[in-house]
């Protein structure tokens, strides 16, 4: 076994190896979610510590620190004992323990967080897993007239996706020029990067889909629309046009991430409405410094 560390997620995949192998089991860290969270790490990813636990070509482990004091971690449950040196490696790292988010499911992380004396939160913003087959699809609905559904297929609809996702979020994190990177790696597709555009070419509405051929389970990581285009059914005839495309690939089950807490429903209900039905949650572990 070797720890290769690297200034940020240089490896990411061999990260996403170990992902796609145990989503099965613990039905978190799709593989599509990492590659999301590199594009977001652009312009900082050497300020963004990863370390890899390896043995031969198969990846046991491995830790990402997102700030100084955040980490995201994953370990193979047939290998629960490497937890306790991703931990360690990430206290050292950050110079005290840091703040990590896991799935219910993980239960082998869980019980290594507590035997180092970590321990849950008992509120704050927490996210719900939430899958659906990809039978029995409604058909896409409808939306107001001269608004269409499109692939996000070349480098020219960089500048309006990326606006678009600003424009939701609130947030100038995602760029033209790191969506266009984002789409030059694995497992990026572009028939389930989808967007809504309006009468007048601007896009309004998105959803980026990402599929795990080896699992047959695909991923929505984001979903946005503009605040002057919500309530028009956007985001709904989106997600369920990304369904479809996960389905005609030969995908067996589709998955999403959405706050789980009060503050921020409306995610969860649209999901809900599309047959989404959650399966487990997240909490926030961490220990006082």
């Amino acid at each position: 076994m070797r720890r290769d560390e690297h200034a940020g997620p240089v490896a990411l995949r061999a990260m996403q190896e170990l992902a796609s192998r145990v989503f099965p089991v613990t039905g978190y860290r799709h593989a599509g979610d990492l590659t999301w969270n590199w594009c977001l790490a652009l312009g900082s990813q050497f300020e963004c510590p990863t370390a890899v636990w390896t043995a031969g070509d198969r990846t046991l482990a491995w830790g990402w620190l997102e700030s100084p004091d955040s980490l995201m971690l994953q370990v193979d449950p047939e290998h629960p004992e490497m937890a306790g040196d991703v931990l360690a490696w990430a206290e050292h790292t950050a110079g005290g323990p840091p703040s990590v988010e896991v799935a219910a499911t993980e239960t082998h992380l869980i019980a290594a967080l507590e035997r180092r004396g970590y321990t849950a939160a008992d509120d704050g913003p927490f996210m719900v897993c939430m899958g659906r087959p990809l039978t029995g699809l409604p058909e896409v609905p409808g939306m107001p007239d001269g608004y269409t559904i499109d692939v996000q297929r070349d480098d020219a609809g960089v500048a309006g996706r990326a606006a678009a996702h600003r424009a939701a979020f609130g947030s100038a994190r995602v760029t033209a020029e790191r969506h266009a990177r984002m789409r030059m790696q694995w497992p990026y597709r572009p028939e389930y990067d989808l967007v809504v555009t309006s009468p007048d070419g601007e896009v309004e509405a998105y959803c980026q889909g990402w599929f795990d051929e080896t699992n047959g389970v695909g991923a929505f990581e984001p979903v946005g629309t503009r605040p002057g285009r919500r309530r028009l059914g956007l985001a709904r005839a989106v997600c369920v046009a990304v369904l479809h495309a996960f389905a005609r690939a030969g995908g067996r089950r589709a998955i999403v991430y959405a706050r789980g807490d009060a503050a921020y429903p409306a995610p969860k209900r649209l999901y809900e409405s599309i047959g989404f039905a959650p399966y487990t949650r997240t909490r926030i572990y961490g220990r006082s410094r």
